[in-house]
């Protein structure tokens, strides 16, 4: 066999992982001359295009100079940062992507303290060099200083730097060389990155992450760190609390190109996809039948944010979804815990579940993914998951960044403060300024639209989960009351013009309203229930100038996220394949006033 690299190649969200490895394919001939190739190819969901994030890990390997490189493209966005630090048990070098202007940002810290921590031998890429604002020496320095802060070795701290355009299809060893192609990069992997240690023996290969197929099932894909993995040895698999089973895999692959080739051998070091074990999950030693024995358990993040998902029960229920009940509600769910290992999905009755995640964008992917099927679902407030620990109540604390311009920045210290936020560091960079909080994940609900608003769009978010802390008490809510549609039916523009004094719309004219739909903001702190149904009487008397124009103010139009970080505890958001809609849980007035007191009485 070939010798071989394994390298993970790790960066905050955006800062150019999935374009560099298009060029690193590009130029590895992975495709004829003559084929037309998308761009951001391991971006293969929709979703993951759409949004121009990594959400789920993917593996591919080139061949370089007679050396299989295997690749391994991991999330940037903290709320799937579970999975990088699994792939990460699969790497031996890892290439640590950085912005040239925007420098190591809290995800390059989270993913490099973790590479560290396994022994890795990383190379530092400073890419997006073309930028304009670039300062790739500044960050070379803020890079030297953020690896000795994480305790790295000294083989770790001498690391080698490139400079790179991933968009461009160049990188470089020093600013003055001639700017070419990606091949110094590779020529820098093969010279850094250690081969995988050959390990003769009884096999051992343990599973990292999993891969699902509607025909075979989980698929496991990991490692082999010892011996050769054989199709045709009688095999055990031995689980996280250390019960074994015999294990038949009827399928091996090995990742070559873009493809998974079928095998019936897996060399020491190389990583594979396992088919034919029903239960596998991560995790998972497999090792010989006759010398079984358990390699070290790999940590699985816990989900720090739960929301109810149960079915859609509005009078507008299954006329625009297909999968409408709780039963195929619930195959969908635990489904999808097939695949990702860091949701839970918990019965709560008949027709809800509980679900708990890394984040609310962790979630809002899967409520897209399952409007995109089809699916009709309604969804409730994101609630912070509490532990007690030692007899006291817990909560996750994140740590926040944001990089706004200067005179923005006392905005948004005043909001991240009002929510328990402490600063911990604060700084310039020309006319912006980097703000670093700590702050408890509740308050981090809400927030980016409260700041994108104060900044007038300029702030750059990004947070990550950092430990727990004490409960820090009550929160501010949401300022404004709703306005909440008195009956159903399609909207009119006379009656929205009468009420636009009264606050912010949600909807347009002609849209479907029902009893309960939340369809605006009120300018006041209660709810306002108002008739958006009305028409104008008209009579057969006419004076001249009575009609005035009816100008009406563009509806405000939610995402998902927004939506979902927008509602109350007694709201809900009602996900269909067509529409998006804010509505009450209990639709009827008389039911939210009788619950209101009963509430109150308690």
């Amino acid at each position: 066999m070939s010798s071989l690299r394994n390298i993970a190649i790790i960066a905050h969200v955006d800062h150019g992982k999935t374009t560099l490895v298009d060029q690193i394919i590009k130029q590895a001939k992975l495709f004829r001359e003559n084929e037309v190739v998308a761009t951001r190819l391991l971006d293969s969901d929709d979703i993951e295009r759409e949004r121009g994030i990594t959400i789920l890990s993917k593996n591919i390997s080139i061949n370089y100079n007679g050396v299989k490189i295997n690749i391994i493209d991991t999330p940037g966005h903290s709320d799937f940062g579970g999975q990088v630090e699994r792939v990460l048990k699969l790497a031996d070098g890892v290439l640590l992507l950085v912005d040239a202007a925007e420098g190591p940002m809290p995800q390059t810290r989270f993913v490099l303290d973790k590479a560290l921590q396994l022994g890795l031998r990383p190379i530092v890429v400073i890419n997006k060099i073309d930028k304009p604002d670039g300062r790739p020496m500044e960050i070379c320095n803020k890079v030297f200083d953020l690896f000795c802060e994480l305790n790295a070795n000294d083989e770790q701290l001498d690391f080698p730097v490139l400079y790179a355009s991933g968009r461009d299809g160049w990188a470089v060893n020093d600013l003055e060389d001639e700017r070419l192609s990606i091949t110094p990069l590779l020529d820098a992997i093969i010279k850094y990155v250690p081969e995988p240690k050959s390990n003769p023996g009884p096999v051992q290969a343990q599973v990292a992450t999993l891969d699902y197929s509607n025909f075979v099932g989980r698929i496991g894909i990991g490692r082999v760190y010892r011996g050769t993995l054989d199709i045709g040895k009688p095999m055990v698999i031995i689980k996280r609390d250390g019960s074994r089973s015999q294990a038949v895999v009827k399928q091996l692959f090995t990742f070559e190109g873009l493809e998974r080739k079928e095998t019936d051998k897996v060399e020491c070091g190389d990583l594979c996809a396992i088919v034919g074990i029903s239960d596998i999950d991560i995790s998972d030693t497999i090792c010989n039948a006759e010398t079984p024995e358990q390699m070290p358990a790999i940590a699985i993040d816990e989900p720090t944010i739960s929301m109810t998902f149960k079915i859609n029960d509005s009078p507008l229920f299954g006329k625009e979804g297909k999968f409408v009940s709780s039963r195929q509600l619930r195959e969908r769910l635990y489904k999808e815990t097939e695949r990702d290992v860091a949701l839970r999905v918990e019965d709560i009755s008949g027709d809800a579940f509980k679900v708990s995640g890394r984040g609310v964008l962790h979630l809002a992917i899967l409520i897209e993914n399952m409007r995109r099927e089809g699916y009709e679902l309604a969804v409730g407030k994101p609630q912070v998951i509490i532990k007690v620990i030692d007899g006291v109540k817990n909560e996750p604390i994140e740590r926040l960044s944001v990089d706004v311009p200067s005179e923005s920045a006392g905005k948004i210290i005043e909001m991240v403060g009002i929510r328990h936020g402490e600063m911990i560091q604060m700084e310039a960079r020309g006319a912006r300024q980097l703000l670093e909080f700590f702050i408890p994940t509740r308050g981090l609900i809400g927030l980016r639209s409260k700041a994108l608003t104060a900044s007038q769009g300029e702030a750059v978010i990004s947070h990550l989960f950092d430990h727990y802390e004490p409960y820090k008490g009550a929160l501010p809510s949401r300022q404004n009351g709703v306005v909440i549609s008195m009956a159903g039916g399609r909207a009119v523009p006379f009656a929205i013009d009468a009420l636009q004094l009264r606050g912010e719309f949600f909807i347009d004219p002609g849209t479907e309203a029902y009893e309960g739909m939340i369809v605006g903001e009120h300018c006041k702190d209660n709810d306002l229930v108002v008739n958006v149904q009305k028409e104008k009487q008209l009579t057969n008397m006419r004076a001249a100038g009575s009609d005035r124009n009816i100008k009406i103010i563009p509806a405000r139009k939610m995402s998902l996220e927004q939506a979902l970080e927008y509602i109350d505890d007694d709201e809900l958001v009602e996900v269909t394949p067509l529409n998006i809609r804010l509505r009450k849980i209990y639709l009827k007035e008389l039911e939210r006033r009788r619950n209101k007191f009963n509430q109150e009485e308690e």
